[in-house]
């Protein structure tokens, strides 16, 4: 069990809650000219260039996409092309929610405050939150906060934003990188790590493992 009584949840949006599907669009737009191990390779520098794209300053989410899909062309042989980049921009307001999440959501959010800390543009993200099942009390973006996680800058507009302390929040994420190594390094103490198999557990950065959103609820009582 939890053994703690948060003011918040904060949530990771893109990937803890809403299922965010990169790799299967990847797959769709290139899958008639990489195959196999060509294909895993592209998905795999993909997803690293979205990471080293938000490292810097902030930039409009298009640009952090268009430009990550430029590189790996780039590295991979494929001809880069504008159209289908902007097909993975456009395709992320349409995905929903994992399986777990309304009802992992709709038991917490009977007791706690739920919020979004998401690298987000503010023009995408609605569509996502409201596809969840469950209110929240704030959604916060990279766009409002000028940064990206896994930048602190993020992290730190939340708290004022909130007006709260890191120890008196829970935060929520599938990944250690984009999330709870910063969350550490920042004295968020209670963390939970959804374990959606798409990072590796990191344990020293103090969490509590769950499977999925309602076992978060249980561990919470609920």
């Amino acid at each position: 069990m939890i053994d703690f009584e948060p003011k918040y949840i904060t949530f990771d949006c893109y990937g803890t809650l809403v299922n965010f599907q990169m790799a299967d669009k990847a797959r769709e737009i290139y899958g008639n000219r990489l195959q196999g191990d060509a294909m895993e390779n592209f998905i795999k520098l993909f997803k690293a260039y979205r990471l080293d794209e938000v490292l810097g300053e902030w930039k409009p989410y298009r640009n952090v996409v268009h430009n990550s899909v430029r590189r790996t062309c780039e590295r991979t042989g494929v001809p880069y092309i504008e159209a289908e980049a902007e097909q993975f921009y456009l395709a992320v307001p349409t995905w929903g929610p994992h399986p777990d999440v309304p009802e992992g959501l709709s038991r917490l959010a009977k007791k706690y405050k739920l919020v979004g800390l998401t690298n987000a543009d503010n023009s995408q993200i609605m569509s996502n939150i409201e596809k969840l099942g469950a209110p929240f009390h704030a959604v916060i973006t990279a766009e409002d906060a000028r940064a990206y996680k896994p930048r602190m800058q993020g992290f730190e507009y939340m708290f004022k934003k909130l007006d709260v302390q890191p120890h008196e929040i829970l935060h929520v994420s599938s990944s250690p990188r984009y999330d709870l190594m910063t969350a550490h390094d920042l004295g968020i103490v209670h963390k939970a790590h959804v374990l959606r198999g798409h990072e590796p557990e990191a344990p020293a950065y103090g969490y509590t493992a769950v499977k999925n959103i309602i076992e978060l609820a249980e561990q919470l009582g609920l």
